[in-house]
C-alpha cells in the first residue's frame, strides 16, 4: 500500500526537502505553498503553473487532506465553532471569534488534554492523543475557506484550543512555520499566540525556536493555591516560571508575555490575591487578562462577581499592569474559554473516573434538605 504525503504535514523547508527527493527543483516548493495556503487549492489538477509531469508525480505521491466539517454552530454573538473529524474517528473543536478590528481563530493541538486543571472541561474529558502538523494547520486552512465567502477573515491567531500547545511541540512549531511564512498564511508573529499552562523546559525551547506572542495559564499567585488549579505547577513552580517569564522577550524588550487569570468565586479573586500576583509579577513585562469562569456541567466551582472582577481589576491597574477582563464570547454554543470538548476515546480513563465523581456527588444521601 502507498502511503501518500499529506502535504499540509510539512513547512516550507520540509517541502523544499521533499521535492528533492523527486528530483525537482526548490522553487516546487514555493508553488505549491501558494497553492495549498494562499488559493486553498488541493486538487492538483489545476495547479497550472507546475509542469504536467510534476503534477502527475503529485497526484501518484502526495494528498491535500484536511479533517471533515461534522457539525457548525453559529453564536448569537457571531462566534463561529467547528466539530472537526479526524481519521482516527476522534473528533475536535475550533473556534472563530469576529470582532470590529479582527478575526481570532482558536485552534486545538491535542484531541483531550494531557494535563487536568481543574476549572477547565477539556481537561476533564481527558486525552487521547496529539494532533499532527496538518491536523493543526488544517484548522486554519478550513477556517480561512469557511469565512471567505461572508467576507470575514483570520487575522489572529491563538493556540488556545483543546490540549497543551508545548506537549506536542515539533508539530506545533511547524505549524506555527506555515502561519508566519510569506508563502503560507503571512500571519505576524504578534498576531500569533501560543497559550502554556507552564512546562518551563520547552517554554525555553520555544524561545529559541519560533517568535511568537506568549500567554501563561496562570491563575493562582502563589504555589499553594496553583497545585490545586494547575497541577503541573507540582512540577514547575512559579519560583522556576517566572524566571522563563521574565527572560523570555530580553532580545525585544517592548513585548509582553499574557498572563491569563480565570476569576473563580471565593477562589482566588480577593485583592489579598490581587496583592500575590502583583508582587510575583513586579519584574516581568507582564499583561494581564482576567477571564471569567465558563461553567460546565458539575463543575466545582462559579464564576467570581462583576464587582470582585471589577475590584481586582482597580487594584492591579493602580499598580501600572496593564489588565483588562476578557468578554465572554460563543458560551451559547460551549465555545467560550474552558468549554472546549470535541469528541474522542479518552485513554487516560479521567472521563470516567470525573463522572463516577458527579455520580456521587448528585446521589441524595450527599445533599442536606
Amino acid at each position: 500500500m502507498v502511503v501518500l504525503q499529506n502535504l499540509l504535514d510539512l513547512n516550507h523547508q520540509e517541502l523544499i526537502d521533499w521535492v528533492k527527493t523527486l528530483n525537482e527543483p526548490a522553487y516546487r516548493a514555493q508553488q505549491l505553498m501558494r497553492w495549498v495556503h494562499q488559493l486553498g487549492v488541493t486538487d492538483f489538477s489545476k495547479m497550472t503553473n507546475i509542469s504536467k509531469s510534476f503534477r502527475a508525480q503529485l497526484q501518484e505521491k502526495a494528498e491535500i487532506r484536511i479533517p471533515e466539517i461534522m457539525v457548525r454552530q453559529h453564536a448569537k454573538d457571531g462566534t463561529r465553532k467547528w466539530l472537526l473529524r479526524l481519521d482516527c474517528g476522534n473528533s475536535i473543536e475550533t473556534v472563530f471569534i469576529p470582532e470590529s478590528t479582527r478575526g481570532t481563530l482558536c485552534i486545538s493541538s491535542q484531541v483531550g488534554c494531557g494535563l487536568n486543571c481543574s476549572f477547565c472541561s477539556t481537561g476533564k474529558q481527558g486525552f487521547n492523543r496529539d494532533l499532527t502538523t496538518a491536523e493543526i494547520i488544517g484548522q486554519l486552512w478550513l477556517a480561512v475557506q469557511e469565512l471567505s465567502p461572508d467576507n470575514q477573515k483570520v487575522t489572529n491567531v491563538v493556540m488556545m484550543g483543546m490540549g497543551e500547545p508545548l506537549l506536542n511541540f515539533e508539530a506545533v512549531t511547524r505549524a506555527l512555520d506555515i502561519m508566519l511564512d510569506d508563502l503560507g498564511f503571512g500571519l505576524s508573529k504578534r498576531r500569533v499566540t501560543l497559550s502554556t499552562s507552564g512546562l518551563v523546559p520547552m517554554m525555553e525551547k520555544l524561545k529559541h525556536r519560533i517568535p511568537v506572542a506568549l500567554a501563561v495559564s496562570l491563575h493562582a499567585p502563589n504555589d499553594e493555591l496553583r497545585n490545586e488549579l494547575v497541577p503541573v505547577n507540582k512540577k514547575y513552580p512559579l519560583k522556576q516560571l517566572m524566571a522563563v517569564c521574565k527572560t523570555y522577550f530580553e532580545n525585544e524588550p517592548r513585548r509582553k508575555i499574557t498572563f491569563e487569570y480565570v476569576m473563580l468565586k471565593d477562589v482566588n479573586d480577593s485583592i489579598v490575591h490581587a496583592q500575590q500576583l502583583a508582587s510575583l509579577l513586579k519584574d516581568i513585562p507582564a499583561k494581564i487578562n482576567l477571564i471569567p469562569f465558563n461553567p460546565f456541567p458539575h463543575a466545582p466551582y462559579q464564576c467570581s462577581t462583576r464587582e470582585s472582577i471589577e475590584n481586582f481589576k482597580e487594584y492591579l491597574l493602580r499598580k501600572d499592569i496593564h489588565t483588562t477582563v476578557r468578554k465572554t464570547r460563543g458560551d451559547d454554543i460551549d465555545a467560550a474559554c474552558g468549554q472546549l470538548a470535541g469528541d474522542f476515546k479518552d485513554k487516560t480513563t479521567r472521563s470516567q473516573r470525573w463522572q463516577k465523581i458527579n455520580i456521587a456527588d448528585l446521589s441524595p444521601e450527599n445533599h442536606v434538605q
